[in-house]
């Protein structure tokens, strides 16, 4: 998969984390590419150890899964830190 198709994958998982998480997240579009890029890393690399999935194809249902639980997976922690560190 290419460098802008991962990008891409990022900004949509990120924004389609951002929208299922209540609350207020982080900033706009650019920390939604951020969180969604990091997503796609974090679930990439889970999905690969735990369930041994390959992340080849753009279209691919698992790709997109493993993006948005990562995402979601780095809102949370975002949410934890920043929770904390706000008190």
């Amino acid at each position: 998969m290419g460098f802008l198709a991962f990008l891409l994958i990022g900004l949509i998982a990120g924004a389609i984390a951002k929208a299922i998480m209540p609350g207020k997240g982080p900033g706009g579009w650019l920390a939604a590419l951020v969180i969604g890029v990091i997503g796609a890393l974090l679930g990439g690399w889970l999905g690969s150890l735990i369930f041994g999935i390959d992340l080849g194809g753009f279209f691919s249902i698992e790709t997109w899964l493993l993006a948005i639980g990562g995402s979601l997976l780095v809102l949370v922690i975002y949410g934890a830190v920043t929770g904390r560190r706000s008190r």
